[in-house]
């Protein structure tokens, strides 16, 4: 095992040196090392937090106390005028481009704006690494029809590929719903028609009986994983999952060495409202499950939602953003199973051609039956 890597850092405080040379290093995805790209020593990650328990905090108490100085950190960010995206920026880099949504960053005067946020307590470390995630991105290009050629292009250029930390907040609560509703039981009954030739027929017709229903739900949410961050297209990122939450590991800066970091965007209390709503819709399941019958209607539903607890976590995503026509596309892979989502343009100079061919073949096959 290599010798533990200490804090030393050079003239750069967010920067964490090589003990064999004193370059550089960063976190390789799959390890439990930091690599240094210059000599290829492997720097064993020796955690000081490896047996700190990822704990869960009550929401309601954070809320009404605040913040404490142990749940805070200070750090460097800059702004993207663009999408709004507050990231970490690597150090002594003082312009670079916006991974959600390929805008140039530069900071004015070399400067960056010191932003006080709640401190992660834990993350999932990156287990594709760039290689591996550019191998997806070109995959997922050449798959594309119609696709622009100088998109194409875009996928040999592996700047474009960003790791990002993204910030998610993940909620725990034990509900009680009280709630209404109608049970429906299918009945046939057999109804006379007159047909098209004036012939009176009979045919079976299944209709629904209601009856009232009502009761209550009892119902533990564990992990309920809200996205902190507007920078991402909130469908496809949610598309990403399943997460392995449960690997998750305490927050340690050495994981998120090499890489940038978003600050959330989506505030704790504001997370928990879309929880709540994420958690509704798996209650009416249950409560149309308790209902029972052949169909279900919910009239009314009271959620009590009690022992509310919340982390704060930083999960890893490769992204690229490019953009065509003056629109941004984005493309995303979990860093930790290589799930892939992505939004894509369309030529239409592709596309007309296409039609035209189409046409041409129509309009051949038509001429020689002639």
């Amino acid at each position: 095992m290599a010798d533990y890597l200490s804090e030393k850092k050079d003239d750069s405080k967010d920067r964490i040196i090589c003990n064999n040379c004193g370059a550089s290093l960063k976190f390789a995805p799959g390890t439990t090392s930091l690599a240094c790209n210059y000599c290829g020593a492997k720097n064993e990650i020796v955690s000081q937090n490896a047996d700190v328990i990822i704990e869960e905090h009550d929401f309601l108490e954070t809320l009404r106390k605040g913040l404490s100085v142990q749940q805070e950190r200070t750090v460097a960010t800059a702004d993207c005028t663009a999408c709004g995206a507050i990231t970490t920026m690597p150090p002594n880099v003082t312009s670079t481009e916006c991974a959600f949504c390929a805008t140039p960053i530069v900071i004015k005067g070399g400067t960056l704006n010191e932003t006080c946020v709640l401190q992660p307590k834990s993350l999932l470390p990156f287990a594709i690494d760039q290689k591996q995630g550019q191998e997806r991105f070109k995959n997922w290009i050449s798959s594309l029809w119609f696709a622009p050629n100088n998109l194409k292009k875009a996928a040999s250029v592996s700047e474009k590929l960003k790791g990002m930390y993204i910030p998610y907040w993940t909620y725990d609560s034990q509900t009680y719903t009280i709630y209404r509703g109608e049970r429906g039981t299918n009945y046939t009954v057999t109804e006379t028609y007159t047909d098209s030739d004036g012939k009176t027929q009979t045919r079976q017709v299944t209709k629904i009986r209601w009856t009232p229903a009502s009761g209550n739900i009892d119902l533990f949410f564990d992990d309920v994983l809200v996205l902190a961050s507007h920078s991402l297209p909130y469908e496809h990122a949610e598309n990403l999952a399943p997460w392995d939450l449960p690997d998750l590991v305490p927050f340690d800066e050495q994981y998120i060495t090499g890489f940038q970091t978003e600050i959330y965007q989506v505030d704790l209390e504001s997370g928990f409202t879309v929880a709540k709503n994420k958690m509704e819709e798996k209650l009416k399941v249950a409560i149309k499950r308790d209902i029972g019958g052949d169909h279900q209607r919910i009239h009314h539903m009271d959620v009590d939602f009690q022992d509310i607890t919340f982390k704060h976590i930083l999960l890893p995503i490769w992204i690229s953003a490019y953009k065509y026509n003056k629109k941004v596309y984005r493309f995303l892979i979990n860093g930790r199973t290589g799930k892939v989502q992505g939004e894509r343009p369309y030529s239409a100079i592709k596309i007309a051609l296409a039609v035209i061919a189409v046409l041409a073949i129509i309009f051949a096959l038509y001429y020689f039956s002639q």
